[in-house]
């Protein structure tokens, strides 16, 4: 049984209807899109759909390509493998992209007039991240390697002798020797250029550092200059990286040499680096708060033309976080997207610093490109739609077309609620297809994770609002203290409290749910994941209003959250270490176990790196 069912049985939902509603069989139906690219004539768009297969608990993924002029599709590449990352070459003859259809993932390219795809790295830890030079000479790509071999000869036979090895143990000497669901073997990340015409790559960033790091925010954390002569990229030197965000902004030769730092005078973030097509400028975003993760993203300028010329930073009157964001074709504007309530609209900036400007409002979109004639290629999404790709304010791409015309989906409803100081809270409602205003449904009261995250008018293939609505249950969505979207201000309000009062604020939530005229009050259950995870512990520390709760990695003791590999996180959040901070103790939920009655079902991942299994063994 699936664990949420469990929490379905004990709140009495009503069963599906003969109808078909959009249930788990169609969420893993809904075909994904992955990364896309625009041609250099701005007439083609080319792009990865995913394909799920229950049946062999496996994923297939292709390069698909479409024109703007009439919307046109046809399949580029096939086979039983993964194919994405399409990225055109400057001429536009050819397509690079990522494939493990071979073993490791390696960089093919494939002519588009006609032919079969040919593989242009040979790695043993393989390629990612494909990216033309302007000139179409050569490729940048990142590639995991052991900081002291200096060929691939000597990376193969240190991997090969690793894997060979009768014994399980390993060897750490310092911190960061894993991340999230995998260890790191020793191993960094580093930038290597091949040729177009083929042979063997060189690593332009040898030493004991990742470049780029493992980014705290973005898409790819490097890029080429228009004259192609030039490197930028993200890298991280500080000696423990354990308990810093400092990555700054490099550059270097492109054939490799001395870096050049862009933004030492920043010990905070900056990343993701991009050159204005008239190679005057060079843009990143940053932070400004060392070790807080969840500051807020700035967008930062330099002007390469003026050898004096320091970052400035570009609307600085912005209160929320830059997210993706790409240079206009004519380098007089910057397109971003920003979480403001709920939603991801786009937002262009010219580089003399005057106040963003809306372009694309009302939307959930990432990835924005501008045209040639100025208009914008982005993927959208919203809580009753997976991704597809729009040109301006027209659908471009229809890979889930067939499936969502034999669906329904309940519709979103928006809640503003007062949580005291003249503040208020916002909260998406999604209820059930075939919603009767008479009728009274169970609900369930959702709590996003981060905590500096929030619910937004978008799609999930973990965790879909509409599944659950499509069971019978009116699902409510809150933004608490901590929520993006709402100014940098609101985000702060969850550091340092993370059971106070961001907790009152849900309460004030959970009484508008149990108000909504069409709820069944005491048939209310409660769900979350990681943060979410945190507060379902602490609500069963603190509250009974609920009838169950579901945790998902979530955290019962913050002392044994510390084992996490990106130690800058709880020691912000909580100021300072277990041994010389209050706050791990007192934000813990394990300390009122003698309150804990509630039904609930804990659902962990072993390999959750991040969040520990012993940090949520307690409940």
């Amino acid at each position: 049984m699936r664990p949420l069912l469990t929490l379905f049985l004990l709140l009495g939902a009503s069963p599906v209807s003969a109808r078909h509603p959009f249930g788990f069989d169609d969420l893993i139906r809904a075909r994904r899109l992955g990364a896309f690219d625009v041609s250099p004539d701005g007439k083609s768009v080319a792009y990865a759909v995913s394909t799920i297969d229950v049946v062999e608990s496996k994923s297939t993924s292709a390069i698909w390509m479409t024109s703007l002029a009439d919307g046109t599709a046809r399949q580029l590449t096939t086979g039983s493998k993964h194919d994405r990352d399409p990225a055109f070459s400057p001429d536009g003859k050819q397509l690079a992209f990522v494939s493990d259809r071979d073993g490791a993932p390696q960089i093919y390219l494939i002519d588009l007039g006609g032919g079969e795809a040919r593989a242009l790295t040979h790695l043993k830890a393989g390629a990612d991240g494909p990216q033309w030079s302007p000139d179409g000479k050569f490729l940048l790509f990142s590639s995991e390697v052991f900081p002291e071999c200096t060929t691939e000869a000597c990376n193969t036979e240190r991997a090969e002798r690793r894997d060979k090895s009768k014994s399980s143990g390993r060897v750490i000497e310092r911190l960061m020797f894993r991340r999230w669901d995998s260890f790191k073997e020793g191993k960094r990340t580093h930038l290597f250029r091949v040729e177009r015409a083929g042979g063997d790559p060189r690593d332009l960033t040898p030493g004991n550092f990742d470049t780029p790091p493992f980014s705290l925010g973005g898409d790819r954390d490097y890029d080429i200059s228009p004259d192609s002569k030039t490197i930028a990229f993200g890298s991280n030197h500080d000696a423990i990286e354990a308990i810093s965000t400092n990555s700054d902004i490099w550059e270097i030769p492109a054939n490799g040499g001395a870096a050049l730092c862009r933004s030492c005078d920043n010990k905070a973030f900056d990343g993701t680096p991009r050159y204005s097509p008239d190679g005057k400028y060079l843009s990143w975003r940053s932070q400004r708060v060392p070790g807080y993760e969840s500051d807020q993203f700035e967008l930062r300028i330099i002007d390469r033309s003026n050898s004096k010329s320091a970052p400035r930073t570009l609307a600085p009157k912005w209160t929320d976080w830059v997210d993706d964001y790409s240079w206009s074709p004519d380098s007089q504007r910057l397109y971003f997207t920003s979480v403001v309530k709920a939603r991801m609209p786009v937002f262009a900036v010219k580089p003399d610093g005057s106040e963003p400007e809306t372009v694309i409002d009302g939307v959930t979109a990432a990835g924005p490109r501008a045209l040639p004639d100025g208009s914008l290629i982005y993927s959208r999404v919203s809580l009753t739609r997976p991704a597809e790709l729009w040109h301006g304010k027209s659908q471009l791409t229809h890979i889930n077309d067939v499936l969502f015309d034999e669906v329904t989906m309940g519709a979103v409803r928006e809640r503003s609620v007062d949580i005291g100081e003249g503040g208020k809270l916002q909260a998406l409602v999604v209820v059930p297809p075939d919603f009767d205003e008479k009728k009274k449904y169970p609900a369930l009261f959702w709590v996003h994770g981060g905590p500096q995250g929030a619910w937004e008018d978008g799609w999930s293939y973990r965790w879909n609002p509409e599944v659950l609505a499509s069971a019978g249950y009116v699902v409510y969505l809150p933004n608490p203290r901590g929520s993006t979207g709402y100014g940098q201000e609101f985000v702060r309000g969850v550091s340092a409290d993370w059971g106070g009062k961001v907790f009152d604020d849900l309460m004030h939530a959970a009484d508008d749910l149990e108000s909504l005229p069409y709820v069944q009050k005491g048939k209310i259950g409660a769900a979350g994941a990681s943060f979410g995870g945190f507060m379902i512990n602490w609500f069963q520390g603190h509250t009974d209003r609920f009838k169950a709760l579901f945790c998902h990695d979530g955290i019962a003791d913050q002392q044994t959250m510390y084992a996490t590999e990106e130690l800058w996180f709880p020691e912000y959040e909580f100021k300072g270490q277990p041994w010389n901070s209050e706050h791990y103790r007192k934000w813990s939920p394990i300390e009122s176990a003698s309150n804990f009655k509630t039904p609930e079902m804990i659902v962990h991942g072993e390999k959750d790196y991040r969040i520990p299994c012993i940090a949520s063994a307690g409940t």
